[in-house]
């Protein structure tokens, strides 16, 4: 498995003014995908709680539903 980089680490290289296209183009791609992976990350956590702590975060079952169904690349 490899090293995660930060988003915010990722943006400063992102603006960067002089990064080459290419970095450019793929630290954008990096900051894409740790996006898409924290999403991901948070629709599983959030489909393993349980009513009482669903409450306490202010969603209710089918809001926790709605959400865990959505698609990683879904914002």
């Amino acid at each position: 498995m490899t090293r995660a980089m930060h988003t915010p680490a990722l943006m400063l290289l992102n603006d960067s003014p002089r990064l080459p296209l290419i970095a450019a183009l793929a630290v954008r791609f990096a900051a894409t995908v740790t996006r898409w992976e924290r999403q991901r990350r948070s629709r599983i956590n959030l489909s393993k709680l349980d009513d009482r702590l669903l409450k306490d975060v202010g969603l209710t079952r089918y809001q926790a539903s709605q959400e865990v169904s959505r698609q990683f690349w879904q914002g």
